[in-house]
């Protein structure tokens, strides 16, 4: 049985960890940090867990978390930088599920981020954690950078057309819409129900912390810069994300079926991907709950703008399932384990 430590418990994120965690049947919880809840059981915080964790809210103490195999931050960004060196010198591997370690570009990273890096030696060295790109890469992994909810959604949608050249990747746009989860956990007046209840509304359109890191993964899939017009979107709900993507295809004697057949083949060995059939739609309330992502390929009106639709569950395949995913396949397990989850409907 590996052992795993979650600092930074309190939040959607953290919490998500925990529902996860409890049914897998290799991993067990031995650590769950959190300063402002320090010396709580975990049931009181979230009635949720209650029975399934005898777990107490701690500090997040090196010493505590050194116990772990693997050590997950659900914290906010720019704290793991601060005790990852001390982690990985221990013998844990981390998975940071904030963005100190997504972004190559330190120069990028701290203009958006708004602070210096602490340990920007280690973040050549981290590896990115999408596994549907880098599978391998992860399985021999001591530090891997969970990918942000909106560019997973985003690349997965996009991947398969950007590796293969068969769309104009220097004119793609993301319209993307997310449920108020994703802000997290903290009080907010625009997380309020009354604020987001009946309203929809565009956010960060002249720029987005998500869009440095959608680029720079884009743009290592193209061997070559990309341009992308990304603009997110707050909804109504509590889960998920869909990306309604927009891509010039480069060759209007390409069918809509070839490109069909091209997505099943890029994403046949990987189990979390479902890749559904022309002319559907999917929505966001198949896949909540689930580590899976839908996608489905339309061509409206036969003209060269191929439009991909990409829905997930933000807690989920945007943040704690692929965590989960990512640590199986650092720790050696069967990279479904703990993670064959049907979506909640209604």
């Amino acid at each position: 049985m590996k052992k795993v430590a979650i600092v930074g418990g309190t939040g959607y994120t953290g919490v998500e960890l925990l529902r996860l965690l409890a049914r897998h049947p290799l991993v067990e919880v031995c650590a769950i940090t959190s300063r402002s809840e320090a010396g709580k059981a975990v049931s009181e915080i979230y009635p949720s867990l209650r029975g399934e964790y005898d777990l107490a809210f701690t500090a997040p103490t090196t010493q505590t978390l050194a116990q772990a195999d693997l050590v997950f931050f659900a914290t906010p960004n720019g704290v793991a930088m601060k005790q990852v060196p001390e982690l990985l010198a221990a013998g844990s591997k981390v998975i940071d599920l904030a963005a100190d370690f997504r972004i190559q570009d330190i120069d990028v990273w701290s203009r958006w981020y708004g602070m210096d890096h602490a340990c920007s030696e280690l973040v050549a060295q981290a590896t990115y954690g999408l596994p549907e790109v880098n599978k391998s890469a992860i399985k021999k992994a001591n530090l891997v950078a969970n990918p942000g909810c909106y560019p997973t959604a985003v690349q997965l949608g996009l991947l398969p057309l950007i590796e293969q050249g068969l769309i104009d990747a220097q004119h793609l746009v993301a319209d993307c819409k997310s449920g108020v989860s994703g802000a997290g956990r903290g009080a907010a007046v625009g997380s309020l129900f009354c604020e987001a209840g009946d309203s929809f509304k565009a956010y960060g359109v002249a720029g987005h912390r998500h869009l440095p890191e959608i680029k720079e993964r884009l743009s290592i899939a193209n061997n070559g810069p990309v341009g992308v017009t990304f603009v997110p979107h707050l909804v109504p709900m509590i889960r998920g994300i869909h990306a309604t993507l927009y891509a010039r295809l480069t060759s209007r004697e390409l069918s809509l079926e070839s490109v069909q057949e091209l997505f099943e083949l890029r994403y046949k060995d990987h189990p979390f991907v479902d890749l559904m059939p022309l002319g559907s739609h999917p929505d966001t309330r198949s896949v909540r709950g689930s580590n899976i992502c839908r996608i489905a390929l339309h061509r409206p009106q036969g003209a060269d703008t191929l439009v991909i639709l990409s829905a997930i569950d933000n807690l989920v395949k945007g943040a704690a399932g692929q965590a989960i995913h990512n640590m199986n396949l650092m720790l050696g397990l069967e990279e479904t384990a703990g993670l064959d989850i049907v979506p909640l409907a209604p």
